[in-house]
C-alpha cells in the first residue's frame, strides 16, 4: 500500500481522552438522576423549577393533542374540551362583552374585605388564647366546629342573616375563614419555645410586655405564613358565594359559562383565576421576605 494512501489513525492518547471525558458524563449523569429520584430529599431550586415548567409543558403537550383537528375528529369534543387555541381566541370577547376587568375588581374586593375582618378578628383572639390557654380551651370548641363546618352550609345561612347583597358575600369568606386564622394565629403562639417567656419573666417583664414584645413579634413570621395560605382559600370559597345574585364576578362568569355552553370561557376562567392566585402569592412571598429576612425556613 502507498504512503500517500495509507489512513492516518488517531492517536491512542486522544481517543482514551473521549473515553474518559463520556465516562465521567455518565457518571456524572447518573449521581444527578439518582439525586433527582432521592427519597425525601428536596431537588435543587432550578431542578424544582424546571421540573415544574416540564409538568406545564407535559399537560400543554396532552391538551394540544387531545383536541387536534376537526371538532368531528378529535379523541375529547370540544364541548367538553375545548383546543388550547380556541380558549387563548375566546379572551377577547370575555374582556369585551362579559366585563372580566370589572369581574377580577368585584371579587378582589369581597374577599380583601372578608379576609381583612377575618385578619381583624381572628389574630388578635388567636394571640390572646395563644398566651393564656385557658382561652383557648375556652374558645377551642367553637373554633372546630367552624373548621369542620361544610362550605356549602353557610351560603343559606349568610343568605338569612345577611341577604343577597354584597354583605352576604363579605361575610361569608369572613366566617369562612375567621376559624382557621384563630386556630393558626393561636397555634403560632403556643409553638414559641418557653425559654423566651422564662427570660423575659426573669428580667421582670409583664404579662402583657411579654406578649407585645416577646411572644407577638416572634409569631408574626408564622402568623403571616398562615395568613397567606388562608388568603388562597378564601380566594377559592368567594367563587361559591358568587353564584348567589351577583352581577359580576368571576364565580358570576363561570356560572353564566355553564348556562350558555362557553366551555372555552369557562377554562380560560379557570386558567386567569390560577394566574390571578399565583401572581398574589408571589407578592405576598416578595413582602415576606422583605419583612423577615432572617427568617429562612418561610
Amino acid at each position: 500500500m502507498n504512503a500517500v494512501d495509507a489512513k492516518p489513525s488517531a492517536p491512542r492518547g486522544d481517543v482514551r481522552g473521549w473515553r474518559k471525558r463520556l465516562l465521567t458524563l455518565r457518571l456524572a449523569l447518573a449521581a444527578r438522576v439518582t439525586r433527582l429520584l432521592s427519597f425525601r430529599e428536596e431537588p435543587a431550586f432550578i431542578t424544582g423549577k424546571l421540573l415544574g415548567a416540564l409538568c406545564l409543558v407535559f399537560v400543554g403537550i396532552a391538551w394540544y393533542l387531545a383536541t387536534l383537528g376537526e371538532a368531528e375528529a378529535r379523541l375529547i369534543s370540544p364541548t367538553i374540551l375545548p383546543s388550547p387555541v380556541e380558549v387563548a381566541q375566546s379572551f377577547g370577547s370575555l374582556v369585551t362583552e362579559r366585563a372580566l376587568v370589572q369581574s377580577i375588581a368585584a371579587t378582589l374586593r369581597r374577599v380583601l374585605l372578608g379576609f381583612l375582618l377575618s385578619i381583624a378578628i381572628g389574630v388578635p383572639a388567636g394571640v390572646i388564647a395563644g398566651s393564656w390557654r385557658s382561652v383557648q380551651a375556652f374558645i377551642a370548641p367553637l373554633a372546630l366546629f367552624g373548621r369542620n363546618l361544610p362550605i356549602a352550609a353557610l351560603i343559606p345561612l349568610t343568605i338569612v342573616w345577611f341577604g343577597i347583597g354584597e354583605s352576604q358575600k363579605v361575610m361569608f369568606i369572613f366566617i369562612a375563614t375567621v376559624p382557621f386564622v384563630f386556630s393558626d394565629a393561636a397555634a403560632a403562639v403556643i409553638g414559641i419555645h418557653p425559654r423566651y417567656v422564662e427570660t423575659a419573666q426573669t428580667l421582670g417583664a409583664k404579662p402583657r410586655q411579654i406578649v407585645t414584645k416577646v411572644l407577638l413579634p416572634l409569631a408574626v413570621p408564622d402568623i403571616y405564613t398562615s395568613l397567606r395560605h388562608l388568603f388562597g382559600l378564601a380566594f377559592g370559597y368567594i367563587m361559591l358565594a358568587e353564584l348567589i345574585n351577583a352581577k359580576h364576578g368571576l364565580g358570576y362568569l363561570l356560572s353564566m359559562s355553564q348556562r350558555r355552553g362557553l366551555s372555552e370561557h369557562i377554562f380560560l376562567i379557570l386558567l386567569l383565576i390560577g394566574l390571578l392566585a399565583f401572581a398574589i402569592d408571589r407578592t405576598l412571598v416578595w413582602f415576606q421576605r422583605g419583612l423577615f429576612p432572617y427568617r429562612k425556613d418561610i
